[in-house]
């Protein structure tokens, strides 16, 4: 069964993304879609869809997108099939390097997001 063919504006409903979001994430080469229609159109496929929700994801923990390609790299490897165990390893290194940052920046904003809302709470005494 061939995969689903999705065109762009059905991929921006699915991940929240612009359209203008979608096609910058092409241009740079992060998500580029699988295919294109007879005419022209951007066809995208599930794992297509679930790249770029990758790249969503790490968006607002401030990734850059060379850091974001070098993750997105990391996936597509482990995902392959011919893979032996030492590259395995070192993929699975670089992996949880990526978790361990995730983790990090998450506690940070945990912290942003602890002050904001007890400076919130200061303001309303104050009324």
């Amino acid at each position: 069964m061939a995969p689903a063919r999705l065109r762009i504006g059905e991929v921006a409903a699915r991940t929240g993304l612009s359209l203008r979001t979608i096609r910058h994430y092409e241009e740079v080469g992060l998500a580029p879609p699988t295919a294109r229609s007879a005419g022209g159109f951007r066809l995208y496929t599930d794992a297509d869809v679930a790249r770029l929700m990758v790249i969503k994801r790490m968006k607002p923990l401030d990734f850059t997108l060379e850091e974001m390609r070098d993750l997105l790299v990391v996936l597509d490897r482990l995902r392959s099939a011919g893979v032996d165990g030492a590259e395995r390893a070192r993929l699975a290194g670089r992996l949880a390097s990526y978790r361990t940052q995730v983790e990090e920046r998450c506690a940070a904003l945990r912290s942003r997001l602890a002050d904001a809302e007890n400076f919130s709470v200061e303001l309303g005494r104050l009324t």
